[in-house]
């Protein structure tokens, strides 16, 4: 079995998100650390998260565009694609810290450090993982029909 992605590819988002957590070792107002941190946090997890479950979201794929002329424009359906996927990184990115920052604040544990380190790690986690499959839905067969008076 080929993997779907050369593991340099999958392991990206977690280097930089250990390459963010050691950069906070830099002054405050360095721009590596800006840089690195904000780069991690905006799109490190969500891009972990979306490779995993790109097979799944293949299977709802965007309808094809037609022009008025009758064409169809096979570019719009991968644009789309593309598009959703990007903003989907983005938004499971900062969902991803605004759940561990809440978690951290509700234990008492809060600080931007234990932040990106658990982010880092649910990160590596998620490139780790193995992409889910994307078969179609299987169909469900119909129930029996009722052998008695309808109540």
């Amino acid at each position: 079995m080929r993997p779907s992605a050369p593991l340099a590819l999958r392991l990206l988002p977690p280097l930089v998100g250990w390459c963010a957590v050691a950069a906070t070792a830099l002054p405050a107002a360095s721009p590596l650390r800006t840089l690195l941190v904000v780069a991690f946090l905006l799109a490190g997890p969500g891009t972990a998260v979306v490779r995993v479950c790109a097979p799944a979201l293949r299977r709802y794929r965007a309808a094809a565009h037609e022009d008025g002329n009758g064409d169809d424009d096979d570019g719009f359906a991968r644009d789309s694609d593309r598009l959703e996927q990007l903003v989907l990184t983005l938004f499971l990115s900062v969902s991803a810290a605004a759940v561990c920052a809440t978690a951290l604040l509700a234990a008492g544990a809060f600080s931007g450090l234990r932040v990106l380190v658990l982010l880092a790690a649910v990160t590596t986690l998620a490139a780790c993982c193995p992409r889910l499959t994307g078969r179609a839905p299987a169909a469900r067969a119909s129930s029996p029909p009722h052998s008695g008076p309808a109540t």
